[in-house]
């Protein structure tokens, strides 16, 4: 590790057991700053990844937060240092080395001066997914000096994270849709249903989860149907993320700003992130469970529409892919898709990077620059490289770019997912990517089996993306336009000028006007003439 001044070379620290000493300057190696972590002696004994948070105390906008944690839009601005726990007992305590798994780098490289830190026990390996989830483990943010005869004490995991309340909204949600939450609960009904297919994949008890929320004057003895729409969430939702959604929906139909439809708003999270209704040698056959099990056992329960032009899809980043991929893969059951700003649907644009280029590296181009990841206001914040890091050290399990290897890449030896690339050096492993292609790259799909494919799927395919993507995934939707074009088929693709990642449905105050128009298109292909 090189160090930027004989006086760093003097704070080489070791942080172990209570203090910080300080290393002579004569030392050559620099010491690495080992931090001890413990349980309050009545806790029960548990298990997780353990992860240590610092930042400049300078930093810290408002005095000493409620916590100290990793910002995807300065990634850097954290450090994070990581080890797993297999086990830790009430009162006892373990170390962790702030310069074994770390990122951006070791703890011994930080300057000296104030910092505030904090321990976390990520108990369900969870943390690149949920963050801080019920049941983790807390220890109180706490001020330290790094320098020579600093102090810090023992971190005492002495907090655990509550239980979230699913249906407690946002204070950002507006009035309208807060007010419109009791009403619209009491048409909201979870919907979960064991899957035969599922459960003889994994050897275990797996459902299809989806809350089904119905329109206002629906009535299930009546004879009047609904078309219906299948949402997914993008990465980082769940179950238990929906209530701003059902919400809105509800207010909007109530307020004729929607027509009437039934909406089934389903689970695609898991263990390893999201499964994406995919096919999947590693996560299993969602998308065949779907379709075969789940969709006819809600069409049996409910007054839907119960036909390929009454079934409709939509989603918006991971839910996007998700959506694309269902109406590509299983045309004969979904009358269209409005997905929106899709993870990439063209592989030789993974969020700038070709994947299918010779010598290809996930972390640089062929002239040596980094590839950017994602973007605000037209600078780069965050690269390829730098989300990988960062990834790997918050834990194996639950990250965007692992769950990507969960879902598109054949399954090592080992029962891993091989990875698509090499987390050290960003190199392209080819025969992983080549199996990418043939399986789960939609826009080689529609390329290969057009002519059979057309008959059920031409005119179903409708994108939306802004052109200042927050993740670079208008590039991919470009090159999905222009396949689509070259083979002549119907397509609606459309890229809405400046518009980002997270406000691409934003028009004036309100901030879903571009699902209110979706829904009325889809409906207008359910009811000819009816649509607006």
């Amino acid at each position: 590790m090189s160090i930027a001044s004989p006086f760093r070379a003097v704070l080489a620290l070791a942080l172990l057991a209570g203090g910080f000493d300080a290393v002579h300057a004569d030392a050559a190696p620099a010491v690495h700053r080992i931090v001890r972590v413990g349980l309050p002696a009545a806790s029960p004994g548990t298990s997780g990844r353990l992860l240590l948070f610092a930042m400049p105390a300078s930093a810290a906008k408002d005095g000493k937060p409620e916590a100290v944690d990793t910002n995807p839009f300065r990634p850097t601005a954290v450090s994070v240092a990581a080890r797993d726990v297999t086990w830790i007992g009430g009162g006892q305590t373990v170390d962790i080395d702030t310069d074994g798994e770390a990122f951006p780098a070791g703890f011994s490289a930080l300057p000296p001066g104030d910092y505030l830190v904090q321990a976390v026990l990520d108990v369900g390996h969870d943390y690149n997914y949920h963050g801080r989830g019920a049941g983790d483990l807390l220890s109180a943010v706490t001020a330290v000096k790094l320098a020579p005869g600093g102090t810090v004490p023992t971190l005492v995991l002495d907090k655990t994270v509550p239980a979230k309340d699913p249906w407690l909204l946002s204070p950002r949600v507006p009035q309208a849709v807060r007010d419109a939450l009791p009403e619209a609960r009491k048409h909201a009904h979870a919907e979960i249903m064991p899957s035969a297919a599922l459960t003889a994949f994994a050897g275990r008890p797996l459902a299809i989860r989806a809350w089904v929320l119905t329109p206002p004057g629906y009535d299930a003895k009546a004879s009047t149907r609904y078309p219906t729409v299948y949402v997914t969430h993008g990465f980082g939702g769940g179950f238990d993320e929906y209530a701003g959604t059902i919400a809105s929906l509800w207010s909007a139909m109530a307020n004729r700003q929607m027509p009437p439809m039934i909406w089934v708003l389903l689970d695609e999270s898991g263990p390893t992130g999201t499964h994406e209704f995919a096919d999947s040698v590693n996560n299993g056959p969602w998308g065949q469970a779907l379709t075969t099990e789940y969709i006819p056992w809600l069409e049996g329960r409910y007054r839907m529409d119960a036909k390929v032009g009454g079934r409709f899809l939509n989603g918006h980043s991971s839910g996007g892919w998700a959506t694309l991929w269902l109406q590509t893969r299983y045309p004969k059951v979904f009358g269209g898709t409005w997905s929106t700003s899709p993870d990439p649907s063209d592989f030789h644009n993974f969020t700038n990077i070709d994947l299918y280029a010779p010598h290809a590296n996930a972390y640089k181009a062929p002239d040596g620059t980094a590839y950017p990841l994602v973007r605000d206001d037209g600078k780069v914040i965050a690269t390829f490289e730098t989300f990988a890091r960062l990834e790997r050290v918050l834990g194996a399990y639950g990250g965007q770019l692992a769950s990507f290897d969960w879902v598109f890449s054949p399954r090592g030896k080992d029962g891993r997912p091989q990875p698509m690339f090499n987390r050290d050096t960003g190199v392209i492993d080819p025969e992983v990517v080549a199996y990418w292609r043939d399986h789960y790259d939609i826009a080689q799909r529609l390329r290969t089996q057009w002519p059979t494919l057309k008959p059920d799927l031409d005119g179903k395919i409708h994108l939306i993306v802004g052109t200042a993507d927050t993740f670079y995934l208008d590039g991919s939707a470009k090159l999905l336009k222009e396949t689509l074009d070259g083979l002549h088929a119907r397509s609606d693709i459309r890229f809405l000028p400046g518009k980002t990642h997270f406000d691409l449905y934003v028009e004036g105050d309100d901030r879903q006007a571009l699902m209110k128009k979706i829904a009325w298109e889809m409906y207008g292909v359910a009811r000819p003439g009816q649509g607006r």
